[in-house]
């Protein structure tokens, strides 16, 4: 009798065993994502500038160029902002004479052109739309005139049958600080690509809302009428 409840014992503990479940709970991480964070960077390009009383040409192009630091500080995932301090050459180039007079054996042709060059210290500051690594940008730009020069040049081509000879002739001079206001206004609008995490490349175009001259007249010229209008186009590099 003790062996049929010995036995039938360890029938019942062997069945309430076979019936427990172990449960074993697995955690799932979830990576957070990294927030963005402020990135410091270079940049530097080319700039193709005019004033505001001349027609869009070529020939009324100054080339120079900027270059400088900015950092950009993100707002959300696809707002940032991005103050800027560049060193920028601003400017026109007018064409002042071009005359061609023809004889019986040459032609020589004349022509004379004026470049004035503008040194500003800039600080844009760029309000920035990243839906992705392509941008739109906007925002003011202050500026600081340090300096500048005036440049003329005269080209004379002479052409006789076959044979042609050129003689250039070139003056300079600094601008008048007197004549330049010192402060600059304006407003940018701009277009960018992110080529890789750091290397990037930009377009950009700046309006002035204020005159560059002052009140500073010479016969036949008003130059408080103008104001600077520059086309730029340049990389920069995220650290």
């Amino acid at each position: 009798m003790n062996k049929l409840f010995l036995g039938l014992a360890l029938v019942a503990g062997s069945l309430v065993a076979a019936q427990e479940t172990v449960v074993v709970e697995t955690a799932t991480i979830t990576p957070v994502p990294e927030k963005p964070h402020a990135r410091v960077g270079i940049k530097g390009g080319a700039n193709a500038s005019q004033f505001s009383d001349q027609k869009l040409s070529l020939n009324n192009q100054k080339v120079g160029f900027h270059a400088g630091v900015f950092v950009n500080v993100p707002l959300s995932n696809k707002i940032s902002v991005q103050p800027e301090v560049l060193y920028n050459q601003m400017g026109a180039k007018t064409i002042t004479s071009s005359s061609e007079i023809t004889s019986p054996t040459t032609t020589t042709k004349t022509v004379s052109d004026v470049k004035n060059y503008l040194n500003y210290i800039s600080v844009p500051l760029m309000f920035q739309f990243r839906p992705g690594s392509f941008y739109m940008e906007a925002g003011p730009q202050f500026s600081y005139f340090l300096n500048g020069k005036n440049e003329g040049e005269t080209t004379i081509t002479k052409t006789t049958g076959s044979s042609t000879s050129t003689e250039t002739i070139s003056n300079s001079g600094s601008v008048n600080k007197d004549i330049v206001r010192k402060f600059d206004i304006g407003l940018a609008l701009g277009l960018g690509l992110d080529i890789t995490h750091n290397l990037g490349i930009n377009a950009r175009y700046i309006n002035s809302l204020t005159h560059t001259y002052n009140n500073y007249i010479m016969p036949g010229v008003e130059y408080n009428s103008k104001t600077n209008r520059v086309f730029q186009l340049g990389l920069n590099y995220k650290f």
